[in-house]
């Protein structure tokens, strides 16, 4: 399986961090985010990844010149002149995919421990439901503040609205889906503005997604006070024990 690590993001709300380093370079206890990202994707299986880049692109071409030869996954860098959004992003490297049945899309903003394993296995499940489009989904605190999906008893999404004022639950879009090629006839044609995923392409696929609720850690870094819980958080060897961040197969 290939994947989309979507990276380029300003992060605009995580200044004064991101005044000189990019968001998805952030380290965590010395760990640069999108380090740890490839090692989640390296561990399950992934041996391809895209990652889109435009904040601060000498450094994060700069880290993955060094990476590289470390892990066992072949990375693609896509600079980006101008933010094409999330599905802008999918939708302008088709090409990538092209020799996939299946492939991921991840934004590098959230530090996760998830099971990719487990959420690709049950992705294959429910595309025997009809299902092509799977969607990671966490328990948020601050569902006015996300993504809301209500799923059915099968686990279908029959509902999705982008920051809710009156939510009908609270399990959020964690920002990982698996699909297939199938989701390019989704995206709108490119006008020159950015292409959102949760705007414009998330609610025209009801009947088709599915929800898979993530049992371990994840956390948006997107502002200075989620960056910190994370660092309080996020388990360093002494703490692996205390959180849920299973990794087995």
């Amino acid at each position: 399986m290939k994947a989309f690590l979507l990276a380029a993001g300003i992060g605009s709300r995580l200044k004064p961090y991101t005044d000189t380093i990019p968001k998805c370079l952030i380290p965590i206890h010395g760990k640069p985010l999108l380090h740890i990202w490839l090692e989640l994707l390296a561990r399950h299986g992934i041996k391809d990844v895209l990652i889109n880049i435009h904040h601060y692109p000498e450094k994060v071409d700069e880290f993955i010149t060094g990476i590289q030869p470390t892990l066992p996954i072949n990375i693609t860098p896509f600079h980006e002149q101008t933010l094409l959004g999330s599905a802008g992003t999918i939708a302008a490297n088709q090409a990538f995919v092209n020799d996939c049945d299946d492939f991921m899309i991840a934004y590098a903003d959230n530090l996760t421990c998830i099971n990719l394993s487990n959420m690709m296995d049950f992705h294959h499940r429910i595309k025997t439901k009809g299902g092509f489009f799977t969607m990671g989904l966490f328990k948020s605190a601050n569902p006015r503040e996300c993504g809301i999906a209500v799923m059915d008893p099968e686990n279908k999404i029959v509902k999705f609205i982008e920051k809710p004022q009156n939510p009908l639950g609270n399990l959020a879009n964690g920002g990982i889906y698996i699909t297939t090629r199938e989701i390019f006839s989704f995206i709108p044609k490119p006008t020159g503005a950015p292409i959102d995923m949760g705007f414009d392409v998330i609610p025209a696929l009801m009947g088709k997604m599915f929800g898979y609720e993530i049992k371990e850690y994840l956390r948006d870094i997107g502002t200075p006070a989620s960056y910190q819980a994370a660092l309080d958080e996020w388990p360093q060897r002494d703490l692996l024990k205390r959180l849920t961040c299973s990794e087995e197969k």
